[in-house]
């Protein structure tokens, strides 16, 4: 399994120079079964990411503009009246996809962004009272630029929640950047990326993340992780069970993408940032601390072996 990660690595590495750790990041939320959230400045690969991730796992791809005036049929689809069969014919939205790129998520109406939630949750829509199943499997990636941007409407707790995870590209190292300035544009090696995976290893690969175990010292560690967020001071609120499990299930995933069929602590303390930050905001002394900081106070103040 770790081999097969190591290509998949090293193939979207050719088109997004320097980012492996989010690779791998990304191919755990989607090896546990989940959506993704990239929030970065514009120009980071973003959305270089979704595509190379599409092309190496052999999935079918739609890319959505999220816009101002956007409306929910332009994700879902519509209903068209036929006049040579005299009914109304349903022609889907981009949102039937394997792997849909939700581009700029934050620019959109709540209204709209709301048309993602039933998908993201139930992986159907309901399009003038019908449901329709989406496709197996199905990935969200939505990218969108910090709040502090003009234009941005904030994901609501309720939709922030529907993200597996959520993380940063950031700026490349000078080894990546120069290597970026001294040769072809890398995105252009987009169209090269062959399937290395069906969908059906795909679905193979999910179910085994499933059949990873976690040992009960390890769920300790992890209750008192969670735990830390709901009884310290400094937390507007504290991680749900719902977040609980998103921390289990990726580092389950984190855990088979490095070749073991058991968690350990450091699989746990690698996928938590990214799970956790996005879940968690301060409040009262400590209002100013962002939520990676507060994040990085829980795994600092949590040991792995309980000394109580």
């Amino acid at each position: 399994m770790q081999g097969v990660v190591d290509k998949l690595v090293a193939a979207v590495g050719t088109v997004l120079i320097g980012k492996d750790e989010q690779i791998r990041l990304a191919l755990a939320c989607l090896f546990a079964r989940g959506h993704l959230l990239i929030e970065d400045l514009p120009g980071m690969g973003k959305t270089t990411l979704a595509h190379g991730l599409a092309k190496v796992l052999g999935l079918s791809f739609s890319r959505i503009q999220f816009t101002s005036d956007l409306l929910p049929a332009d994700i879902l689809g519509v209903s068209i009246y036929d006049r040579h069969h005299s009914k109304f014919e349903f022609h889907p939205g981009p949102v039937f996809s394997q792997l849909l790129l939700a581009d700029e998520i934050n620019r959109t109406t709540p209204k709209t962004q709301s048309a993602l939630l039933e998908a993201m949750a139930e992986g159907q829509v309901t399009v003038e009272g019908e449901t329709r199943a989406l496709p197996t499997p199905f990935f969200v990636i939505a990218t969108q630029n910090p709040a502090s941007q003009a234009g941005t409407y904030p994901l609501p707790e309720s939709q922030l929640d529907r993200f597996l995870m959520r993380i940063a590209l950031g700026y490349p190292d000078p080894q990546s950047e120069r290597q970026l300035l001294s040769g072809v544009d890398p995105r252009s090696r987009l169209a090269e990326l062959k399937a290395m995976l069906s969908p059906g290893q795909l679905l193979q690969i999910q179910q085994k993340v499933n059949e990873v175990k976690a040992s009960e010292s390890l769920v300790d560690y992890l209750q008192r992780l969670v735990q830390y967020t709901r009884d310290e001071p400094g937390f507007h609120c504290g991680l749900s069970p719902r977040g609980a499990l998103a921390v289990l299930q990726c580092a389950r995933a984190w855990s088979l993408i490095h070749g073991r069929h058991y968690v350990i602590p450091e699989d746990v303390q690698a996928v938590f940032p990214a799970v956790a930050a996005h879940r968690l905001s301060a409040e009262g002394e400590h209002a100013g601390m962002d939520s990676d900081a507060l994040v990085r106070r829980v795994l600092n103040a949590v040991d792995i072996i309980d000394v109580s």
